[in-house]
């Protein structure tokens, strides 16, 4: 199988006329230089990236778009409506609405996901008969939508932290919980990956885990695997935190050995200096989910400081609000134009390496993210025509793309060599947004 691409943005620069042979799921040879296509190569017209990795997901938030942007609130008051949801979901209406919410991902260009999973048992805490019977079919569902996945199999002991402590699991978190650190694990320890699926893990927060619970040992039974946590998305988790630690939420993962190159902080939004250190001095990723972050009136993160000590940047869509990556991307450039008034704080290349190699890196699909020889056969095509992009120059695509585009311009998702979306239609779900209103009514009730 060859694929032709008008233009392509490989890593550094857009080169026009570029020639992929792709066999066994991988990239086999690139050829520049190749004016147009060759018989019986599958051109793409427009701009060719590699595919974009949406870095932190939480599939059944999707059914929250709209229905919580009424009135006002915090972060806390949202996540009384998210429980609500999480309370209905069963293993068949998750995958029901987590297949249609993996599709809406491949239309905007995102050929891989970390799926950060917390919704475990039934209501009431108690296992299914298939203890993972949840997450897989989160795994099912990333298949019949045709792209990867990172399940994120999440430990999740603790209801939240307050100065006085931890308080125990209640009402929706009940489905959250395996009662101890060990129940964890030997329930992670029977997911299967292989084919489109890796499986990692994560610690919900410091709220959800506690040094009690063993964060050192949790530290070493994932050394090997991608691991993520959310840290510091909220002020109050940090006050909690000195209260009961003495210590700042990074602090104390950094005394357990959690920081190393395969773990991931999600938002990091309100961190220290030294929070900044250890977790940039271990190369640990940071991911940043504006869309969401303002959403929730989270705050603006650190990006820039945390990149500029050596932290690798991801995106995640997390709530889903929005899904498109190139939004995620240029809010993180706009949002620290409006915190300080200066233009210029990434270079278009910056933004779409964290919305591409270093996104799949955190993902543990370290060989993904580039249009090179050897890389998975992982890419999409945007539209330069489109009312958004219409007179790009050339040498500037990967800036309209940046700052321009939107995932409405995807035209082409390719996927393991396959073409997962061709000319903006899903090949594998045939009416997508007749798929997601009928999930979301399911769950919804």
């Amino acid at each position: 199988m060859t694929y032709w691409l008008e233009q392509a943005w490989l890593g550094d620069h857009v080169e026009p006329g570029v020639l992929l042979t792709v066999a066994d799921e991988r990239i086999t040879e690139a050829t520049t230089g190749v004016g147009a296509p060759p018989p019986g190569a599958v051109a793409l017209r427009g701009l060719t990236l590699p595919g974009l990795a949406n870095a932190h997901s939480h599939a059944f938030h999707r059914a929250l778009r709209g229905t919580v942007q009424v009135g006002t609130g915090t972060f806390w008051t949202w996540r009384e409506t998210m429980y609500g949801i999480a309370h209905q979901l069963t293993p068949d209406t998750y995958f029901d609405l987590a297949r249609a919410v993996y599709a809406e991902m491949a239309l905007t260009g995102i050929t891989a996901v970390g799926e950060f999973h917390y919704l475990h048992h039934q209501p009431g805490g108690q296992p299914y008969d298939n203890p993972n019977a949840m997450g897989e079919a989160l795994i099912a569902a990333a298949a019949e939508a045709g792209i990867r996945i990172t399940l994120l199999d999440t430990a999740y002991l603790h209801g939240g932290l307050t100065r006085d402590g931890y308080r125990p699991l209640e009402g929706a978190q009940l489905r959250f919980g395996d009662r101890t650190a060990d129940r964890w694990y030997d329930r992670w320890t029977q997911l299967k990956g292989g084919g489109h699926a890796v499986i990692g893990a994560a610690l919900h927060s410091l709220r959800a885990f506690s040094d009690r619970d063993g964060l050192a040992a949790f530290a070493e039974r994932t050394q090997s695997v991608p691991t993520h946590i959310h840290l510091s998305e909220q002020p109050a988790e940090n006050v909690a935190s000195l209260a009961v630690y003495g210590r700042t939420p990074a602090r104390v993962l950094a005394d357990s050995g959690f920081w190393r190159t395969n773990t991931t902080a999600v938002h990091a939004t309100h961190l220290t200096g030294e929070d900044i250190s250890l977790i940039s001095g271990a190369r640990s990723t940071v991911c940043m989910c504006p869309t969401t972050e303002r959403d929730l009136a989270d705050g603006i993160g650190p990006a820039p400081q945390l990149a500029a000590a050596g932290s690798p940047l991801s995106l995640g869509s997390d709530s889903h609000a929005v899904i498109d990556l190139f939004e995620e991307a240029r809010a993180m450039e706009l949002d620290e134009r409006l915190r300080t008034r200066t233009r210029g704080h990434w270079t278009a290349a910056a933004l779409l390496r964290a919305a591409t190699a270093d996104g799949h890196a955190c993902l543990g699909w370290s060989d993904a993210g580039r249009l090179e020889p050897g890389a998975l056969a992982d890419f999409t095509t945007i539209a330069l025509d489109s009312v958004r992009t219409a007179g790009a120059l050339p040498r500037l695509a990967a800036e309209t793309a940046v700052f321009a585009a939107t995932g409405a311009d995807v035209r082409h998702t390719v996927v393991a060599g396959r073409h997962i979306v061709r000319d903006g239609h899903h090949q594998l779900v045939d009416d997508v947004p007749g798929a997601l209103a009928a999930a979301i009514a399911a769950v919804r009730g």
